[in-house]
């Protein structure tokens, strides 16, 4: 009887422990356990240690991406692209920095953890199917691209108008909305291109990012509040953006082209209504 109950116990074992071992194989539940664990580390660094926290949300940015590389890593031994790490680190930063500029209210916190959860887990979704694509072909790489493309714009908003409300020196603005928005079009490109080369789209990347400095540069001496001038900087992130995917997808014609020139219209009018000019 003793050894029938052994024998029990070891068979009970062995498949806890290969629960376990397929709990943390599955790239789902590593995307879930990630997650969540991210999203634990921004809600304390932002709800308990306040401003300090900027620290600790860089830290979680670069975590991000070491989390999704952990995730990742059997996949990208084949196929390693750089790109896939860009955006779920500049999610992570232009959230927890935004965190900052949030009313201190614990409601308030629990709904930005769990908007920052569920975008961080899509992202993470669509990252995977990026890496997927680039070796074979994918029928779910077209929703992947719009939700990266819907988190590109909310973190490339968040970031802009982080940075805006430091109202610092013209010459550091325009060197910070360099330094972030040259990897995220990067990746955006990359999206679309599918080019394993890091420096392959460097000429599209280089001038979409030139132009939107250029933007910049304007807006910083127009006198509206961050968050109007980073809804118009983003709405011309877009309209370039979409224009390169367009181009990229063979499909930039007049309608196409006229969409986005509309879009422009009707943020120059946003920004215009809702700056002070005296």
């Amino acid at each position: 009887m003793n050894f029938f109950k052994r024998q029990e116990g070891t068979k009970s074992k062995s498949k806890l422990l290969k629960r376990i071992l397929h709990f943390f194989t599955n790239k789902r539940q590593k995307f879930l356990l990630s997650v969540t664990l991210l999203s634990i580390g921004l809600f304390i660094a932002e709800y308990v240690l306040g401003k300090s926290g900027i620290v600790i949300v860089l830290v979680l940015s670069f975590l991000t991406s070491f989390l999704l590389y952990f995730s990742l890593r059997e996949d990208l031994k084949e196929n390693f692209t750089p790109q896939v790490l860009i955006l779920p680190f500049f999610y992570t930063l232009a959230l927890g920095l935004f965190y900052l500029l949030v009313p201190a209210r614990l409601l308030t916190r629990f709904g930005m953890t769990f908007l920052y959860a569920l975008g961080l887990y899509s992202l993470f979704l669509s990252e995977n199917i990026f890496t997927v694509s680039a070796i074979r072909t994918i029928q779910l790489l077209s929703g992947a691209r719009t939700v990266s493309l819907v988190l590109t714009m909310l973190s490339y908003f968040f970031i802009s108008n982080v940075v805006f409300s430091l109202h610092i020196n013209v010459f550091i603005t325009l060197l910070l909305v360099f330094l972030y928005t040259f990897p995220i079009v990067m990746h955006s490109v990359w999206t679309y291109a599918q080019e394993r080369n890091l420096f392959s789209q460097v000429f599209w990347v280089l001038t979409i990012t030139v132009c939107l400095v250029e933007v910049a540069a304007f807006l910083w001496f127009n006198l509206s509040t961050p968050t109007v001038i980073a809804l118009f900087l983003t709405a011309i992130f877009y309209v370039i953006l979409g224009l390169t995917h367009a181009w990229f997808e063979r499909r930039l014609f007049r309608g196409v082209i006229l969409e986005y020139f509309w879009v422009t219209v009707i943020a120059f009018i946003f920004l215009t209504l809702f700056s002070s000019w005296f």
